[in-house]
């Protein structure tokens, strides 16, 4: 079994709770795949250069001078940072972006209600290339960054680059489990009640919680994504709180 794990930002923005994260995911016997968010780094630095910050529904805006700042945060500081620490708990990490070896290549989101920017939507993952990676012994650790076919880097989603890793490699034959960690302890009925974790959810189940209102905002790309991997291949999709990522208590998401 291959684990795809992304990790959010809200994690990465606090040094003990990635610190926790980290070792817990250096412990999974499995062949394993990181793949982490920015978290609000990109957005410090950005302020220290004297570069606005846009967001629009949750997304970050990425012009000119905004895709320099998180080239050098997400692909460089961020991703750095982490695989430093995971080499410290012995898992022999490597630093990638999608440009990288041409992993990942994506296109220029077209302009249609809001321009983006350079934002990427997805075209391929090499998953030859990851498990190739993966039969080295290496743990592969991915920036939320792409490029075209024309050296155009863009910024890309964190969750839609996990859930198309997992694809890809269960499109190879492989058995895949999908893990979105963050900082609830999964998807709640109730979203100011940690208590009120929802255990197990189909598509049924989400479009429900969706016209309910149950479901929102940025949960919502979240489990698209989840349940396109599921749709695709992907054996189990878990969401759960960062430190249960040996245990995989949660969401877990069903056909």
């Amino acid at each position: 079994m291959i684990s795809v794990v992304k990790i959010g930002g809200n994690v990465i923005d606090n040094p003990a709770a990635t610190r926790r994260f980290l070792n817990d995911f250096a412990s999974l016997g499995d062949d394993k795949i990181l793949v982490h968010g920015g978290g609000k780094v990109a957005t410090q630095t950005a302020e220290k250069l004297g570069i606005a910050t846009r967001m629009t529904e949750g997304r970050r805006i990425t012009d000119g001078p905004m895709l320099d700042v998180v080239t050098m945060v997400y692909g460089g500081l961020v991703n750095k940072q982490v695989v430093a620490q995971l080499q410290a708990f012995g898992c022999n990490a490597l630093g990638l972006t999608g440009a990288d070896a041409c992993i990942i290549t994506a296109t220029k989101r077209p302009v249609r209600e809001i321009d983006y920017g350079f934002a990427g939507d997805i075209t391929q993952v090499d998953a030859a290339r990851l498990l190739a990676f993966l039969n080295t012994g290496l743990t592969p650790v991915l920036a939320p960054l792409t490029a075209d076919l024309h050296g155009q880097l863009l910024n890309t989603n964190a969750d839609t680059i996990a859930s198309a890793a997992a694809v890809a490699l269960a499109r190879q034959g492989a058995e895949v489990r999908l893990i979105y960690c963050f900082e609830k302890p999964g998807v709640l009925l109730n979203p100011d009640d940690d208590g009120s974790v929802i255990a197990e959810i189909n598509p049924a189940y989400y479009a429900q919680l969706k016209a309910d209102g149950v479901v929102s905002k940025g949960m919502i790309p979240k489990l698209d994504n989840a349940f396109a991997a599921l749709a695709q291949g992907v054996a189990e999709v878990r969401i759960i709180h960062a430190d249960n990522i040996t245990t995989g208590i949660g969401t877990r998401l069903t056909k």
